[in-house]
């Protein structure tokens, strides 16, 4: 069943979404199966297999949740054959809990405190409205307890607006009237006005709810959690009445005149708040989602950012008073010496700066050079760029973005024991302009800042998507086993934290790896880790040529046998374009490896290795430009996008402050995502449209 409904939802053919369960649940992994086991899938790509396992893990929850359900009802004996059937036919969670809700153990309401008090059968009575005079008939349920008529007739009451808060037909009403209608509202909380001038837009702020945007839901609640707002959702009263009516109010007597109060009761005390609870939370996870959305695609364009390679790096993380820490990097981003400069005021040692430098240029064949884009950043950029040397030096300003954690964490201490922060965050500037994603990879992804609300989603939910895409960036680009770090290896797929680590341990013990094979020497890692970690690890200059490229071990025979067919070496075949186009992939096919699988393999084998992110390119900011002061109306400027949201794109044109391109700002036409227009770090052209100093806020247009 789980399957059909995949198929069903995903419009994937069933004995394609089969096969992707059959194989997670064998412990195969996203990049794995997209990217070695077509033929089982039907080429299915990694946002499908991802798919389809996001949708199977919800579904064995509802499973989950189902058998405790029909557990809970068995014991209090409740459970009838059609109830069962009920149960067990839906896997809508809300409906499997609406279903749940009038057998679930309760505390002490007033609907159950009046059941105690015997006005079950008064509540069947009144609920029937065939009574004209339902007071009388009242009377028969007074007793010491229940001295008079009203008593009873509220208890009565009690009782019918928890069936009309449990009936499955009126939740699913309300709930399309709140989805449809709700409007959201914000009030400030009396006496705050000063704390809160932050959320001044949300004052006394209303709009429907199924128009709010994700990044003003989230504003809104945040301002709510801290204190500063009171957030309420509901549609019209009157329309919610009005529907409940329809259903439970079906006379003109004294009887339905008791049912007419009871639901509105229902609905103000019981149902109301609860759907809104119930809708709030909805509407908040699919906030949190498109937040985490944005966070996620910032954070794979981040992670795919052009590297410079292996480069001989000096790399400076600027600053005034403390000096610009230097530190020089061989082409496999090893430390070789550091010191500090201080070309800056209060010293404004200039020219012992530059000595310092020139000397170090030298000495270290230095090939590019990283400045960090923190404090003095554009002032070192300068510095560095009225330097001449004796061969071309690249300038870089690399995002500093989460540096100041990586240098003060574990894993930089690890690496750096004899150093202090300033020395490993240099390090980790430079690293990054030679390959981003194996130096951010060393980085809680939250603190690389480019994120839309990261601190107010569910941290779980952020932090399993986030993964998901360093996974999917690491295989994706593929390790260099020889060279990678701990942390790097442990993403790659199959291996994880405590294999990574063992294959470290190894290779510091036994040398470089020579073979894709050795793999099978580190302890614990078994046949199926192999399998799944095999074809993403690189070894350069190894015993076989088929090491260096993404095609798997388990493909090697097949290669081979294209090379003997055509009388020549594997090496013969990735270097003369003119043998592969003789091979007949059809020849090749058999029961395991099909034509896709071997497409992938002819195209590996005409770029072996090839890294697919884009070539690096050098940027410089207006000379013209330092500060937001020097900012006026009008002013086209280079920038380099830091940032994209739901609602626009940051970009940063060499002041401290990002400048905001608005959504309507992007083009000339309509942008409904940002992302079609603008990606991480690309180099744009911007026009300045408005500057606040005081409130350092800086509006950006991208249009012509």
């Amino acid at each position: 069943m789980i399957v059909k409904i995949i198929s069903a939802q995903t419009n994937i053919a069933h004995n394609q979404v089969s096969s992707t369960i059959a194989l997670l649940n064998e412990g195969a992994t996203i990049p794995f199966i997209s990217r070695y086991r077509k033929e089982m899938t039907g080429s299915l790509d990694e946002v499908q297999v991802g798919t389809i396992k996001e949708m199977y893990e919800k579904l064995q929850e509802v499973q989950k949740r189902r058998e405790t359900i029909l557990k809970s009802i068995d014991e209090q004996g409740m459970l009838s054959d059609e109830l069962k059937r009920k149960i067990e036919s839906t896997w809508n969670a809300t409906e499997l809990e609406d279903i749940y809700l009038p057998y679930k153990p309760k505390r002490k309401t007033r609907a159950v405190k009046a059941r105690e008090l015997g006005l079950e059968p008064l509540a069947d009575i009144i609920f029937l409205q065939q009574e004209r005079d339902i007071e009388s008939r009242a009377v028969d349920f007074l007793s010491d307890e229940l001295p008079d008529v009203e008593v009873a007739l509220q208890g009565a009451r009690d009782i019918i607006a928890e069936r009309v808060s449990e009936d499955m037909k009126a939740r699913d009403l309300i709930r399309n009237l709140f989805k449809r209608e709700a409007v959201i509202s914000s009030k400030l909380v009396k006496g705050k006005e000063e704390e809160a001038v932050k959320y001044s837009d949300y004052y006394d702020f209303s709009e429907p709810l199924k128009k709010s945007p994700s990044h003003r839901l989230l504003a809104m609640r945040r301002g709510e959690n801290e204190g500063f707002l009171k957030i309420s959702v509901s549609p019209e009263q009157e329309k919610a009445l009005e529907l409940l009516e329809s259903i439970f109010v079906k006379g003109r007597n004294s009887a339905a005149d008791q049912v007419k109060a009871a639901v509105e009761d229902s609905y103000k005390r019981l149902l109301g708040p609860s759907i809104e609870n119930e809708v709030s939370a909805l509407f908040r996870q699919k906030a949190e989602e498109a937040a985490i959305q944005v966070f996620a695609s910032n954070l794979r364009q981040l992670l795919l950012s052009p590297p410079l390679g292996q480069k001989r790096v000096l790399a400076i993380d600027p600053g005034y008073r403390t000096g610009c820490k230097v530190v020089c990097l061989d082409a496999q981003g090893n430390l070789m010496h550091n010191e500090t400069i201080f070309p800056h005021p209060p010293q404004n040692e200039v020219k012992q700066a530059y000595k310092k430098i020139d000397t170090l240029v030298e000495a270290y064949k230095i090939e590019a050079i990283a400045i960090g884009n923190g404090t003095a950043s554009r002032e070192t950029e300068a510095f560095i760029r009225k330097m001449r040397f004796n061969s071309d030096i690249l300038v870089f300003v690399v995002s500093e973005d989460g540096a100041s954690v990586y240098s003060a964490s574990k894993t930089a201490r690890d690496e750096f024991p004899d150093y202090d922060v300033t020395v490993r965050g240099a390090v980790s500037i430079g690293r990054r302009l030679m390959d981003p994603l194996a130096e951010l990879v060393k980085i809680d992804p939250k603190s690389i800042g480019v994120g839309q609300y990261q601190h107010d989603v569910d941290q779980g939910k952020l932090m399993a998507s986030l993964d998901k895409e360093v996974e999917s960036c690491v295989n994706m680009v593929g390790v260099e086993l020889n060279t990678a770090s701990r942390h790097l290896l442990s993403y790659v797929s199959g291996l994880g934290p405590q294999l990574a680590k063992n294959i470290v341990d190894y290779r510091t013990e036994n040398g470089p790896f020579k073979s894709r094979r050795e793999l099978n020497k580190v302890p614990r890692l078994g046949a199926k880790s192999f399998e799944q970690c095999a074809g993403f690890l690189r070894i350069r200059g190894g015993e076989n040529p088929l090491d260096n490229s993404a095609v798997h071990p388990e493909a090697y025979s097949i290669v081979e046998k294209m090379a003997a067919d055509l009388k020549c070496t594997v090496v013969d075949l990735m270097e003369d374009a003119k043998l592969r186009q003789q091979i007949d992939l059809k020849k090749y096919v058999n029961d395991k490896i099909g034509l896709p699988t071997l497409n992938d393999i002819k195209a590996e084998l005409e770029k072996p290795g090839r890294d697919p992110r884009s070539v690096i390119k050098v940027f410089e900011f207006s000379p013209d430009v330092r500060s937001i002061e020097d900012l006026r109306p009008g002013m086209k400027l280079p920038g380099i996008v830091t940032n994209i949201t739901n609602f626009g794109a940051f970009v940063d044109v060499g002041v401290k402050q990002d400048g905001l391109v608005h959504i309507s700002q992007l083009a000339d036409r309509f942008v409904s995502d940002p992302n079609d227009v603008v990606a991480l770090h690309q180099h744009v052209e911007v026009k300045v449209v408005e500057v606040d100093i005081a409130r350092k806020r800086i509006q950006l247009t991208m249009k012509e």
